[in-house]
């Protein structure tokens, strides 16, 4: 929207539609939040993705693994979210109105990306190609767009992990409600680890160390887990 990419696709006799895998209720709330001037459409149960993949258009990844999502979401929010058949990753599909593909991209999680939180191709590179295939009725589906500039980066999975942990005053790991919270953390991150210091430099070492020890055992497990649940996709799965 902020791009105009959305009033040159209606110029052209397009429309625009997104479609999450949330229920209606919540993706109306998320078009209301964000002021979208487009339908949001609600496909909890993957109807839409479905039929996406059955033509042949574009097949999501799909994440199944919602126990991180559910805990740190649903808290403080008022809802749990609900994805009867886990969660699909990010894509954008273009269409023509015979069918033919005009642009296609699907997101591949991992844990450079957040587990697909981050990097989408940017709103002006997809209406370049998608303009691009329109010039040329009659061509062939649209390749999946393997390579395009992205309008973010994730940052190293060591790095977010511990936002996480720090998040759940580590403890555990939690998801971020808000971008304030990301901010949050890191404060949180920094003071961990200048108290640690301190520790090491005004007390006996062996306890601090012992102390220091009994916490990296009990929170290892949790930061695997929490790294099961973001998907992670090898290249060898990706295609």
């Amino acid at each position: 929207m902020r791009a105009g990419v959305a009033d040159a696709v209606r110029a052209a006799g397009g429309e625009i539609y997104a479609v999450s895998s949330e229920p209606q209720a919540l993706a109306g709330r998320a078009a209301t939040d964000w002021r979208l001037d487009f339908e949001t459409v609600g496909d909890p149960h993957q109807e839409i993705a479905g039929a996406c993949r059955e033509r042949g258009w574009l097949d999501l990844f799909v994440n199944e693994r919602l126990e991180f999502l559910h805990a740190s979401v649903g808290e403080g929010r008022g809802f749990v979210p609900m994805h009867p058949k886990g969660y699909f990753q990010p894509g954008v599909l273009a269409l023509a109105r015979d069918g033919r593909v005009l642009y296609r991209w699907r997101g591949v999680p991992t844990h450079r990306n957040m587990g697909g939180a981050t990097e989408r191709p940017t709103a002006e590179h997809v209406w370049t190609r998608v303009s691009g295939a329109l010039d040329t009725a009659g061509s062939a589906d649209a390749a999946l767009d393997a390579d395009p500039p992205l309008d973010s980066r994730g940052i190293p999975w060591p790095i977010f992990a511990s936002l996480l942990i720090a998040n759940g005053w580590f403890l555990r790991a939690r998801g971020f409600p808000s971008a304030k919270h990301v901010a949050w953390a890191g404060l949180r991150l920094l003071a961990f680890g200048a108290a640690w210091a301190a520790a090491f430099a005004w007390l006996p070492t062996l306890p601090v160390a012992a102390a220091l020890a009994a916490w990296a055992i009990y929170i290892a497990p949790k930061v695997r887990w929490v790294g099961q649940q973001f998907q992670h996709v090898e290249p060898t799965e990706a295609g």
